[in-house]
């Protein structure tokens, strides 16, 4: 049996070989088992398991669910993609909207998807983009003005959403066509939290105002995008953005032993050398089909500007409530910009400015609990898993492990100076997954928040317009829900501002 700390709190391993330790959480209640505590306080129900074992079973009604408490174990999940499949009510919910896209899809078909999408990606396609980046940002970020008050959690998911529908369609959406792709994804997003938060199944058939407006804005996404598509199948012009590189994939990228291999996986997941399954086997010169085309950019949209986004509204709320490191920001970005907007070339001397994102994303981690499904019987934590077993992590309850990162509740961007940031076990911090399944996206992710966070603290200091305490909102993601604050001109000197009360679960 391992040792266990205080209420919580996962003990620090010593030098001897490790014993796992397997419970069931306490509290369960006939025929409900833990969904009262899950759905009331999930934030503080997980985070309280790591003092109970490694690997916990969680009952909802007659399922039981198993939380891998131990970034150990964790990675052990992340590293096996075809034992740990993607699955579960979450990803059951998403394949609705998403179709078989890169982040849905099962691991047979993962494969082909991957390396099809890779050279969207690739640095130096992240370099083109954050001109475009760039220029979004400067725009939507100009049009503040002092004294107003903009809820920074749509201001950030109206943000995101210019900045990636530039980048994925550029030229195929006119002003008023990115407008209306951006409502029909606010009102589809919704719909996908509650259908994943409260999976009533046959009630959502029903022909009731929210599932009319759902249902028609979801339509109506899918139009656009298979117009778009159609446009540029039928086009020899060039565009020169993602969805062109999309298009234009073909599944033929040689890897070491001659079969394709997506970038990276090979260093990242150590599964990846083994032969892949007849699903898994490259086609030749395959680009992809009408419908794959559409389901990853269904994907790119809404992966792209949602999390994306919270982070963003996270990492502003933070630095509200955090003046000091506000200050240090802001003195960066005037060294580093002279009083010009942020352009690609500054990203290198932005230090600061990624290590608050990286320190907002690990303590609100958008991606905060995601579940594998086993498709094979396995051992975890010398537990036998039988084949169809759920099994969940919690990005949110690694990143509050104070063996990993002692202090968790307080803000601390230099926990990411590279002297310190050598400290953190391996699998312990996870905003983007691990191994083969890892966010394609996340070089471009980081890219476009560092660029927003600096091009904001280049002109504006953003305050609440009263103190308040934010609560994390968990659903599908992590959102601070409605954050308004005040735009006020960082034309004067820097001067005292008030903190903002923050309570993290």
């Amino acid at each position: 049996m391992g040792i266990r700390g205080a209420a919580g709190v996962r003990a620090a391993r010593g030098p001897a070989p490790h014993s796992w330790t397997v419970s069931t959480a306490p509290g369960g209640v006939p025929l409900l088992g833990h969904a009262l505590p899950l759905w009331r306080r999930p934030l503080d129900f997980l985070a309280s398991l790591p003092a109970h074992g490694d690997l916990v079973a969680i009952r909802l009604g007659p399922q039981r669910v198993w939380l891998a408490c131990d970034p150990a174990l964790v990675q052990q999940i992340l590293m096996d993609p075809r034992t740990y499949d993607k699955g579960g009510p979450l990803y059951d919910t998403m394949r609705m909207v998403l179709g078989n896209g890169l982040v849905t899809c099962t691991q047979d078909v993962h494969r082909r998807q991957r390396r099809l999408a890779q050279p969207c990606f690739r640095p130096s396609r992240i370099a083109d983009y954050a001109q475009v980046m760039s220029a979004e940002i400067d725009a939507a970020v100009g049009k503040w003005r002092p004294g107003q008050t903009l809820d920074v959690t749509d201001a950030m998911m109206d943000l995101s959403a210019r900045v990636t529908t530039g980048v994925l369609m550029s030229t195929s959406l006119d002003p008023g066509l990115a407008a209306e792709v951006r409502a029909c994804l606010s009102t589809v997003m919704r719909g996908v939290l509650l259908r994943a938060v409260v999976p009533l199944g046959p009630l959502y058939r029903l022909p009731t105002p929210g599932n009319r407006r759902f249902d028609r804005a979801l339509a109506r996404l899918h139009h656009i995008i298979d117009g778009i598509i159609a446009e540029r199948r039928g086009s020899t012009a060039r565009h020169g953005d993602l969805l062109d590189t999309l298009l234009g994939a073909t599944d033929d990228a040689p890897g070491p032993d001659g079969r394709a291999v997506p970038e990276g996986l090979a260093q990242d997941c150590p599964h990846a050398t083994a032969a892949p399954t007849p699903q898994e086997a490259p086609h030749d010169q395959e680009p992809l089909t009408d419908q794959e085309a559409h389901d990853q950019l269904m994907t790119f949209l809404v992966a792209g500007i949602e999390t994306t986004a919270l982070a963003l509204a996270w990492t502003l709320h933070l630095l509200a409530a955090h003046p000091e490191e506000e200050r240090r920001l802001h003195a960066e970005v005037d060294s580093v910009l002279a009083g010009r907007p942020p352009a690609p070339d500054d990203l290198p001397r932005l230090g600061h400015a990624r290590r608050v994102v990286t320190e907002a994303l690990r303590m609100y981690p958008p991606g905060w609990a995601l579940t594998r499904v086993t498709t094979t019987e396995t051992t975890l934590a010398g537990h036998r898993l039988a084949p169809g077993s759920t099994v969940l992590y919690s990005a949110y309850v690694l990143h509050q492990d104070p063996v990993a990162f002692p202090d968790p509740q307080r803000f601390d961007p230099d926990r990411w100076l590279p002297e310190r940031a050598g400290g953190v076990p391996g699998g312990a911090m996870l905003p983007f997954a691990a191994g083969n399944r890892k966010c394609i996206g996340d070089h471009f992710a980081m890219t476009e928040a560092v660029l927003v966070l600096a091009a904001i603290a280049a002109r504006w200091r953003l305050r609440p317009p009263s103190p308040r305490t934010v609560r994390p909102v968990p659903a599908a993601v992590l959102s601070p829900g409605p954050l308004p604050m005040v735009c006020a001109s960082r034309r004067g000197p820097d001067g005292p501002a008030p903190a903002v009360p923050s309570e993290a679960p």
